[in-house]
């Protein structure tokens, strides 16, 4: 229970963790930032982690001279890029596995042949827009893996998301991160920025549900 509280104090007081991780650490603060987009994005165990609003907290810093804006975009991107990449990678290397295994016999082939025309059909779309959603992002391109998306096809659209997510989030905490209402009420912005990051997913949420329950019986 103290760790839920701990990640909870983390979202909602980032400025305050960072500010003291950056006055400690100094530059290592990068190889952190790096770290946690990078598992954030490319690890399936680890969506817990902050993304929007980090990236939109190292924005806010970035405008007051305290991290270097161009070397932020630079490293962030390659993190979100580099993760999603190995994400992919994993559910290549492990879909497979999982398909041929009799203990997972409700797992067919015709699932992973679905999941394959999905992705080739919107795929493109499926990746860029889950970047700006939390959790899904993480669990986008390991789907994309098992279901054998291009990778080339991937790739394209990975840099896309990726390059776009970090840019709007950072520039978005560079112009906006400061203001005096945001520095007075940060706690309340960013937990405004995990709601409306999750919003895109609820509501589809609540479609899926409404059209099982008003479908046939």
């Amino acid at each position: 229970m103290e760790t839920v509280f701990l990640l909870i104090d983390i979202f909602l007081h980032l400025d305050k963790h960072l500010s003291t991780v950056i006055q400690n650490y100094g530059w290592v603060t990068y190889c952190l930032l790096f770290g946690i987009i990078f598992c954030e994005t490319g690890l399936v165990v680890t969506p817990f982690l902050p993304g929007d609003s980090l990236l939109f907290a190292t924005g806010a810093f970035a405008a007051l001279g305290v991290l270097s804006l161009p070397l932020l975009l630079v490293l962030l991107a390659v993190a979100a890029v580099t993760g999603d990449t190995i994400n992919y990678w994993l559910g290549s290397y492990v879909g497979p596995k999982i398909f041929q295994q009799d203990r997972f016999r409700f797992l067919n082939r015709k699932h992973l042949e679905k999941t394959h025309e999905f992705y080739e059909r919107y795929g493109g779309k499926t990746i860029i827009i889950a970047r700006f959603v939390p959790i899904i992002r993480t669990f986008a391109p390991f789907v994309a893996g098992i279901g054998a998306m291009t990778y080339s096809r991937f790739l394209i659209y990975n840099i896309v998301g990726g390059v776009a997510w970090v840019l709007i989030c950072v520039f978005a905490g560079y112009f906006f991160g400061n203001l005096t209402f945001v520095k007075q009420n940060f706690s309340l912005v960013i937990l405004m920025i995990i709601i409306i990051s999750v919003l895109p997913a609820v509501v589809e949420f609540i479609k899926e549900y409404r059209s099982k329950r008003d479908g046939p019986h």
